[in-house]
């Protein structure tokens, strides 16, 4: 009698849509294995195809896509990838979404209003996600908006190694450019040697997008070298006014660092014809060299994503890369 073998090897396959193939790459180099051989192309109406060129059955498969401009597509791109690995019998899907599109919805401010992060969390397990895997969401709670394992990675070391290697510790405040986000301040901090904390206070009318009108500062930053630290930069809006604000109440230079580099509408213009030293920012997103100035720094997420991938598949921790330290 002839003797069957099942085959129980895991197979690792990474895909990547076209949002930002460039990060894919990177990903890619950093795990030492090519990229899927994937066939995408637009109808005349803006409908997506996707195909595969090789077999997908029982991998473990890791769909990479930046949600850039436009985000719609690149989302609902995302979406049909794992449809289609899931009609293929792919054993896991894992989205990974550097930048994790509508995160800025996740509530209602008034009534009649969607809760779109949630939404969003929807259509990917029903499209057949097993897990998601972002870098650092507008808010935590989103986490719990997917009925899976979510991997929520920060780029906070990096971001925080970057600037503490470029600063004198001692005259170095860390601001937060509202109340909401002084818990991340305080990580900041700690990372780097416990230094001073400062926030801006701000309003918000949810009826205007985009605009917020920035109070006072609260904290001490005269004569001090001040982070401000933010998610996103989106049109550049809330920075530049904190940075303004920074300057009136006595800072000796500002530097900017955000995970997500947005740069929507009059963003770059804003920043360049700002006092701030420079913009840190990371490649979640494309930057293309039209929204490139002197004083902006581009740091690489690729290492992050592509150890948070090898643990994920290999069943190891990924704790170091939750809870942002290194």
């Amino acid at each position: 009698m002839s003797e069957i073998r099942l085959s129980s090897e895991k197979r690792l396959r990474l895909f990547s849509g076209r949002g930002f193939p460039e990060l894919s790459d990177a990903v890619a180099a950093e795990l030492g294995i090519p990229l899927t051989p994937t066939s995408a192309y637009d109808f005349a109406n803006g409908e997506v195809f996707v195909r595969f060129e090789e077999s997908v059955r029982g991998c473990d498969a890791f769909v990479i896509q930046s949600h850039t401009t436009p985000v719609n597509k690149q989302i609902m791109e995302q979406l049909i990838m794992v449809d289609a690995l899931k009609r293929a019998s792919a054993k896991r899907i894992t989205v990974v979404a550097p930048f994790y599109g509508y995160a800025r919805q996740d509530k209602k401010h008034r009534g009649r209003e969607p809760i779109t992060a949630r939404l969003m969390a929807d259509l990917y397990k029903t499209a057949g996600a097993d897990r998601l895997m972002v870098v650092d969401l507008h808010t935590s709670q989103i986490q719990g908006f997917f009925d899976g394992p979510v991997d929520h990675l920060f780029a906070l070391p990096m971001l925080a190694n970057y600037v503490g290697s470029k600063v004198d510790r001692t005259r170095l405040t860390i601001v937060s450019p509202d109340s909401g986000r002084v818990r991340v301040a305080e990580r900041w901090s700690e990372l780097l040697g416990g230094c001073p904390i400062a926030f801006i206070h701000k309003t918000r009318d949810p009826r205007v997008p985009n605009e917020s009108v920035t109070g006072k500062v609260v904290g001490e930053v005269d004569g001090q070298t001040c982070v401000v630290i933010d998610d996103m930069i989106d049109t550049a809006g809330t920075i530049t006014k904190a940075v303004d604000a920074l300057f009136a109440a006595g800072a000796k230079e500002v530097i900017v660092a955000a995970t997500h580099a947005v740069f929507s509408g009059p963003a770059v213009e804003r920043l360049k014809a700002s006092k701030v030293t420079e913009v840190v920012v990371t490649d979640s997103l494309p930057i293309d060299e039209d929204s490139r100035f002197d004083g902006l720094t581009v740091l690489s997420i690729a290492p992050l994503l592509a150890r948070a991938i090898r643990e994920v598949f290999e069943d190891g921790s990924v704790t170091s890369l939750f809870d942002g330290h290194s």
